[in-house]
């Protein structure tokens, strides 16, 4: 036992030996190389962490006044009108992008005025001394984009084509953005006007804001037009723009928001004939649904025809009682119960008779007030864009996108009814009396029509 003892000690002393070497040798691989210090480490190390955290400024995209007159294909130099051209001394140089028979150029503005002049010449058709791109251009851009339903994208594809002017999407965007703040007080002006209209046609249509289902309403006058984007289809919106109570008539289709909410309701008879015309279609055999077509036609023919009768005066809410009466006479199936396995066309062909005669106070109040239209067409054709748009998915990112569309529809649309014809020229041209005179076309109306109001307040009972 002794012996092997030994032995095993011996074997076990070799080991430590060789691991002894090993452990010698791998330290003299990883021996570290004596540090080089050029100064003082710990403040070095400091100052290299400061500049690690200072970010580069952002850039403001502008390019430098000696690259923007390299750009510029020609200057123009502005005084004010009559102004002693030999006292003026150049006060302020701006570059902008401007649409001039019908090519892009970049123009260079030189302004002189008298050295202790705090007034300076304005630029025509820019929006003030920081903006580079003419209102034509915004304008243009506008209308491509809202009116014609193109993208970003594209609308600047095409000024690109057709001008030359090379815009980005961040841009374009930008100045969308510019035109919508600069337009909110027009926006505000055209929802009172429509809020104090006789007549008002509203309609609403399916739209997104990012994923979330919204809805856009129209509210249209003869003369202005309101676009609500992005927000729900609740009676609120409708107290939003009205108030409690719209003291005007109201024409729209037969959705339960609208209820007790006009002085005087209109239906749209469009919607009633069209429900009519589609049974009729689905079911050419029925012969029940083909009298009921042509005897609701024959009431509507009848209606229009007594509207635009001049010589009725007095006899215009006779005229209506008896209409009211024929269409109590045609739907025979009024308040019928059906059972749960009759067809759907005879389940829709009840409904629309009992819509008809529990709304027929509604019905034909165009026959009373000529100046009404039988049918909401003039809010639906406005709402004919929106849902193209929206069917193309072109619909708004964000509330701030939806509300931007809003405004600028508003009053592009407004404008389409007062200028005739609806062109950039005259567009521009109405802008400008804007800027000249400091208040719009809208804000006018408006203000007479609340000294109106004032004045008819003042006089006594």
């Amino acid at each position: 036992m002794i012996a092997k003892q030994a032995a095993r000690i011996k074997e076990l002393e070799k080991q430590v030996e060789e691991l002894k070497k090993l452990l010698v040798e791998k330290a003299k691989s990883k021996e570290s190389k004596p540090p080089k210090e050029a100064g003082n480490y710990s403040v070095d190390r400091h100052e290299r962490k400061q500049r690690k955290k200072r970010r580069r400024k952002k850039s403001t995209g502008r390019k430098p006044k000696d690259v923007k007159h390299e750009h510029a294909t020609q200057t123009i130099d502005l005084y004010w009108y009559r102004a002693n051209r030999k006292k003026c001394v150049l006060r302020r140089e701006q570059f902008v992008w401007r649409l001039m028979d019908g090519k892009a150029e970049y123009v260079h503005y030189r302004i002189f005025d008298e050295l202790d002049s705090s007034d300076l010449p304005p630029i025509d058709g820019v929006r003030n001394g920081k903006s580079e791109y003419g209102l034509e251009i915004i304008v243009t851009l506008a209308y491509l984009v809202y009116w014609t339903g193109v993208s970003i994208d594209k609308a600047c594809a095409i000024l690109r084509f057709f001008t030359g002017l090379e815009l980005s999407k961040s841009q374009a965007d930008s100045l969308l953005s510019q035109l919508a703040a600069d337009w909110q007080v027009e926006y505000d002006a055209i929802a009172e006007l429509v809020a104090a209209a006789a007549v008002l046609y509203i309609d609403e249509t399916g739209w997104k804001v990012g994923k979330r289902s919204c809805y856009t309403w129209i509210f249209s006058t003869l003369s202005t037009v309101l676009f609500k984007c992005g927000v729900g289809r609740g009676k609120v919106v409708l107290t939003d723009v009205l108030g409690e109570r719209f003291e005007g008539i109201g024409v729209t289709d037969d959705y339960s928001a609208y209820q007790s909410q006009f002085t005087e309701h209109q239906l749209c008879w469009a919607h009633f004939l069209r429900k009519a015309i589609a049974l009729s279609l689905r079911n050419p055999d029925n012969r029940q649904y083909k009298r009921f077509l042509k005897s609701l036609f024959a009431v509507y023919y009848d209606a229009v025809r007594f509207s635009r009768d001049r010589r009725l005066s007095a006899g215009r809410q006779s005229k209506v009682d008896k209409l009211q009466t024929r269409i109590r006479m045609i739907c025979r199936r009024y308040g019928e119960i059906l059972d749960s396995d009759a067809p759907a066309d005879d389940v829709k062909f009840v409904l629309l008779q009992n819509e008809l005669v529990d709304h027929t106070e509604n019905l034909f109040v165009f026959v009373l007030h000529p100046e009404v239209e039988a049918t909401n067409n003039r809010s639906e054709r406005q709402a004919r864009s929106e849902a193209m748009a929206r069917k193309a998915a072109r619909t708004s990112k964000t509330e701030q996108g939806a509300k931007r569309r809003g405004v600028i529809m508003s009053v592009l649309a407004s404008l389409s009814k007062r200028l005739q014809p609806f062109t950039l020229a005259n567009v521009l041209s109405e802008i400008r009396h804007w800027l000249e005179t400091g208040r719009s076309i809208f804000q006018e109306e408006l203000s007479k029509l609340q000294t109106a109001t004032a004045a008819h307040s003042a006089v006594p009972p």
